[in-house]
């Protein structure tokens, strides 16, 4: 019971977010080039939709603080969204060749996170998430220069119907996997 009233506030807070996608709006399809468990795979929302809900996550860069933990936080529960009925998609700016490296590191996806590349941005675009430009010199936990716009961190929780049933945003990374997994549970329960 406090779980829930937790991921309720968070939700409550996530309204807050610059996200013009609400719950009610459709998503926008997209196909995509991502990696899964360091190999390169295609996906697209609707092919993911037919499978029940998907939570589309935007987050700023792999390999940094807060996304490998919001990374981590989704690997480590991903047993408890695939339960639910749910597949989950990652999102940034990051090229090909990282999102491997990402996808496959054991702590950050663990071999379980399908991630995909939007490095044009036009993904981030069409879900209207709000993205900066990194300043320069700023480098990955691993060293490596980030020179993509940085998406905001956002998740977005789609029914089957391709409808979104939730936005979340302006949490942080491991508040933002509780509260998209809360809403994943809900919709499983009805």
């Amino acid at each position: 019971m406090k779980q829930t009233l937790l991921a309720l506030s968070w939700l409550a807070l996530a309204a807050s977010t610059h996200a013009a996608l609400k719950p009610g709006d459709a998503a926008p399809d997209f196909q995509a080039t991502a990696a899964l468990a360091g190999k390169t795979v295609d996906v697209q929302l609707k092919e993911a939709l037919a499978k029940g809900p998907v939570v589309v996550y935007f987050y700023p860069a792999a390999f940094t603080g807060g996304c490998n933990l919001q990374a981590h936080e989704f690997a480590e529960n991903l047993a408890r969204f695939t339960a639910a009925g749910a597949t989950v998609i990652g999102v940034s700016g990051d090229g090909l060749e990282r999102l491997r490296e990402f996808s496959a590191d054991p702590e950050t996806c663990a071999g379980k996170l399908t991630v995909a590349s939007d490095a044009d941005g036009h993904i981030a675009r069409a879900f209207d998430i709000a993205t900066t430009a990194t300043p320069p010199g700023r480098k990955t936990t691993k060293g490596q220069d980030i020179n993509h716009a940085r998406a905001e961190r956002t998740s977005f929780v789609i029914g089957p119907d391709g409808r979104v049933v939730a936005t979340v945003g302006g949490l942080a990374p491991a508040a933002n996997v509780a509260a998209a997994l809360a809403e994943i549970e809900r919709l499983a329960a009805h």
